[in-house]
């Protein structure tokens, strides 16, 4: 533990210092990176980010400072992931991104390899679909960012073994996603006599 100077009279620095613009302006990559690792679309991300302002702004009175603030973040980020990816599941609307347009004319020249490489990406989503939102996050996080376990579990302020439980259960809940997804796909294209 650092050493440190204050005294014990003095409150705690969350106390004197928490509001929603410093919150904000010191954690907005924070919570912007933890709100797409929990399965919030590209699209969605802005909005999704005012709702978790809200909530931090509605709630803020009960941080109480037993957690570290990034551990309080993230829960609401994931609260709020979860409710997102709901929604837009019962609305079903794909939004496009202006990215992909420069990458739909790439596909003309391979249309092939571009629609299995999209059948590929639309798989692993679904899978990741089907993982709660903070093990999907922490598989996110050691997957596809690199991050260790130590880091993860000093950025969400869990313990190590906390991390290592949700990653081994995210691992074991994505394959079986994507298992079942591949037998419902191959049955989907038996009936329709579609060889794969």
């Amino acid at each position: 533990m650092a050493p440190h100077n204050q005294q014990q009279s003095n409150p705690p620095k969350h106390e004197a210092q928490l509001d929603v613009a410093a919150i904000y302006a010191q954690n907005a990559q924070f919570l912007w990176k933890n709100l797409a690792r929990a399965g919030v679309a590209d699209g969605d991300l802005p909005d999704a980010l005012q709702e978790v302002l809200l909530v931090v702004h509605r709630r803020l009175d009960s941080f109480d400072g037993s957690s570290r603030l990034t551990t309080w973040l993230f829960g609401i980020c994931v609260r709020v992931a979860s409710t997102m990816r709901r929604s837009r599941r019962r609305r079903r609307e794909e939004v496009i991104d202006p990215n992909q347009r420069t990458h739909h004319l790439v596909e003309a020249n391979n249309p092939e390899e571009a629609a299995l490489a999209r059948d590929r990406t639309r798989r692993l989503g679904e899978a990741l679909d089907r993982l709660e939102p903070d093990k999907r996050a922490v598989l996110v996080m050691f997957e596809l960012e690199g991050l260790g376990c130590q880091e993860i579990a000093d950025l969400l302020g869990v313990p190590k073994g906390t991390v290592f439980s949700r990653l081994s259960s995210a691992r074991q809940t994505f394959l079986l996603a994507l298992e079942r997804l591949e037998r419902q796909e191959q049955h989907s294209a038996q009936a329709l006599g579609v060889t794969r």
